[in-house]
C-alpha cells in the first residue's frame, strides 16, 4: 500500500527562478538533508544517492514523467530500483516576487532489500518534507541576498 505526504511553502522569489533551481536536481544535496548526490544520466534519467540506516547508503534511478516549465515537474523511480517512489512539484506564481511550491510524494516500502532503508529515509515523512522545503526556501532566498 502506497503512502503519501504533501507540503507547501511560499518562497520569496519569482516562479522562473524557483522552477529553475528545483529543476536542477544536482543541487538537491544543498537543501535536502538525506540526499548526498544526484547525477543526470545521458538517457535523461537521474541517479540518486541518499543516507540509509546505520551509515549505509541507498541508490536508485528515477525518470521525469512531466516537465512543464514554471508549472510542474513529476517523476517516478525506475523499474528495478530498490525504492518505489513518485511525486510531483507544482509552482504557483503569487506575484510580488513570491512563488508557492507544492510537493506531493508517494512511496511504498518493499518487503525485500531496500525496505528498511526506505523506511529510514521516510521516518516522519511530513516533517522531513517540511524541513526540506524550508531549506529550499532558505537556499533560494539566500542566493538573492548574496547576489
Amino acid at each position: 500500500m502506497a503512502e503519501q505526504a504533501t507540503k507547501s511553502i511560499i518562497v520569496g522569489a519569482g516562479v522562473g527562478e524557483v522552477f529553475e533551481a528545483w529543476s536542477n536536481f544536482e543541487s538537491f544535496p544543498c537543501f535536502m538533508k538525506s540526499i548526498k548526490s544526484v547525477e543526470k544520466r545521458p538517457d535523461g534519467s537521474t541517479h540518486w544517492v541518499a543516507d540509509g540506516p546505520v551509515g549505509t547508503k541507498v541508490e536508485w534511478d528515477a525518470e521525469t514523467t512531466m516537465f512543464e516549465p514554471n508549472k510542474r515537474i513529476a517523476w517516478h523511480s525506475r523499474d528495478g530500483s530498490p525504492i518505489k517512489t513518485s511525486g510531483q512539484v507544482t509552482f504557483v506564481e503569487l506575484g510580488t516576487g513570491q512563488t508557492q511550491v507544492n510537493v506531493t510524494l508517494q512511496w511504498s516500502v518493499p518487503a525485500k532489500k531496500g525496505g528498511e532503508t526506505l523506511a529510514h529515509l521516510l521516518t516522519h515523512p511530513d516533517k522531513r518534507l517540511e524541513e526540506d522545503l524550508y531549506h529550499f526556501k532558505v537556499y533560494i532566498e539566500g542566493r538573492k541576498v548574496h547576489a
